[in-house]
């Protein structure tokens, strides 16, 4: 079985207009609910082999702020096509993750990894689904079982086990 983690980046700072939007950093928000984040990874044992990360300064941090609380040392790739991709381009993605990594972790922004999530779920898991389905905001990570090869993952076919969003956590 797969673990896939699809996560929103932390809340951005529109503090500078002058920054172009992919420059954006975390606002202290973003800060807080990403430390939080990182406790939630930290109790529940959520440590991807791989993380794929967009290149957005937001997301950057995002992860650097979660790093610390992943065990182990996993594979991190920064990948400017990940910024703005679409549901389609992060599905695709996925699929070229190699057979033999068992977690990934994709860091990414909406609307695609919000579009992706809910493409991916299977029906069955509505009362996690509505929730999903609401919003998938900053800073949200949705926690995903694959049965299959990452090749494999198309509409329908993850299991999503848990869906939390920073002001839930402690």
């Amino acid at each position: 079985m797969k673990a896939l983690y699809l996560l929103r980046h932390a809340k951005s700072s529109w503090d500078d207009p002058s920054l172009p939007d992919h420059d954006r950093p975390l606002a202290p928000r973003g800060r807080r609910a990403a430390r939080k984040l990182a406790d939630h990874l930290r109790r529940t044992g959520i440590s991807p082999a791989l993380v794929l990360c967009s290149t957005a300064r937001r997301a950057t941090e995002t992860f650097e702020a979660i790093k610390p609380a992943l065990e182990g040392a996993p594979d991190v790739r920064l990948e400017e096509d990940l910024y703005g991709a679409s549901t389609q381009a992060l599905v695709h993605r996925i699929h070229e993750v190699p057979p033999r990594v068992p977690s990934v972790m994709l860091i990414g922004h909406n609307p695609g990894i919000q579009s992706a999530a809910l493409l991916l779920a299977r029906e069955d898991d509505s009362r996690l689904l509505s929730r999903l389905r609401d919003k998938m905001s900053t800073g949200a990570l949705a926690t995903f079982e694959l049965d299959g090869e990452w090749s494999e993952a198309r509409a329908g076919t993850a299991r999503l086990v848990a869906f939390v969003v920073p002001r839930e956590l402690s």
